[in-house]
């Protein structure tokens, strides 16, 4: 019988020194010496083999990335406080305050993140924002370490960002999210994990049953097929809201109300139709103080779409009417201030009616 590939000899927990064969240099710079040659390992997951607890730094906590955050926390049976970095350092504070004490930790630099840090978490608002924080982060030693970027972005920035990732030693999952923030608040959100097949493993523990209620993965593919198929199904979004508005605002000048609309769609559709519905129905959609889903991000996500349909010599028509709404409510209420249930309103201004439905 063949013998083994490789046996473990020693085990020394000591610093960080140059790399000489047959070393294998671990998360927190422990090393292992192995009697093998390191070129018969074909593969070895040395957090499974210690049974040693990966290290979380998250970035980015905005609406999505609190309720995230939240569930790794209280189902992710994690021994190590999960990191948290987010460019205004109260948003972590607040966050940190309303969880488990010793459960956090809030960091003031990414440097000091990714050095502490096995696996990284990113949900950030659009390319520039993880474009900058990616650069950031591969100026450290990222060598072995696992990153997710779970953001909405162009499927050519989530190629490049694969690329730069794999050149520092270190692996990718594109990794985006379908759901509103209540999902993520309530663990209930869908992954759409891409890449290679064993990082995927790595994330998987924190996905079904902690942050989310299912995953559509995409094992040893490009990490751009998460974000085609996020952006494809964020048209689906643009589009109910711009139904939704019009919809209303015709039954408004038609003189049944737009209730009985709502009771339709409640009835014979109901789930993210009813969240919509009733987002605008209650006139939410300009009465809250921050949006769940900006206009600006919607914007960009609509861009996005329609760029990869004419990428591939299609289109998406009804995208564009979205568009066009959304870029009345940027005008109307601030890109960053209007929600895109705000659709609604920009309709009922067309239709010579007012932007808020409080009369």
């Amino acid at each position: 019988m063949e013998e083994p590939a490789w046996h473990l000899a020693h085990l020394h927990f000591t610093p960080y020194s140059p790399p000489y064969s047959p070393k294998i240099y671990l998360p927190r710079y422990w090393r292992i010496y192995l009697s093998a040659p390191i070129s018969r390992i074909k593969s070895i997951d040395l957090q499974l083999i210690f049974n040693m607890a990966p290290q979380l730094l998250w970035v980015g906590i905005g609406n999505m990335g609190r309720g995230m955050v939240k569930n790794l926390v209280e189902k992710g049976n994690l021994e190590k406080p999960v990191i948290l970095y987010n460019r205004t350092r109260k948003r972590s504070e607040e966050l940190a305050a309303k969880l488990p004490e010793g459960k956090t930790e809030i960091v003031d630099s990414l440097e000091e993140g990714v050095k502490k840090a096995d696996i990284i978490f990113t949900i950030l608002t659009n390319d520039a924002a993880v474009q900058g924080v990616f650069q950031d982060l591969l100026k450290g030693d990222v060598s072995g370490k696992l990153l997710v970027d779970c953001s909405t972005i162009h499927p050519d920035t989530t190629e490049k960002l694969a690329k730069s990732v794999a050149d520092k030693g270190a692996q990718f999952i594109a990794c985006p999210v379908f759901g509103a923030p209540a999902a993520a608040e309530a663990g209930m959100l869908v992954f759409v994990p891409a890449g290679p097949k064993s990082s995927i493993e790595r994330l998987r523990p924190y996905m079904k049953g902690v942050m989310g209620r299912a995953e559509i993965p995409f094992e040893d593919k490009p990490p751009s097929d998460a974000l085609k198929l996020k952006l494809v199904g964020n048209s689906f979004i643009l589009n109910t809201v711009t139904m939704l508005g019009e919809g209303f605002t015709v039954a408004e000048k038609a003189g049944i109300g737009a209730e009985p609309v709502q009771q339709v769609v409640d009835a014979l559709i109901g789930g993210v139709y009813s969240i919509y519905a009733d987002r605008m129905i209650k006139g939410t959609y300009w009465k809250m103080e921050q949006p769940l889903f900006s206009a600006n991000n919607a914007r960009k996500d609509a861009g996005h779409a329609m760029n990869l349909a004419k990428s591939v010599g299609a289109e998406m028509k009804t995208v564009e009417v979205a568009d066009e709404y959304l870029k009345g409510v940027a005008e109307h209420a601030g890109g960053d201030k209007g929600d895109i249930a705000g659709v609604y309103g920009c309709v009922r201004k067309k239709a010579g009616l007012k932007y808020e439905n409080d009369a």
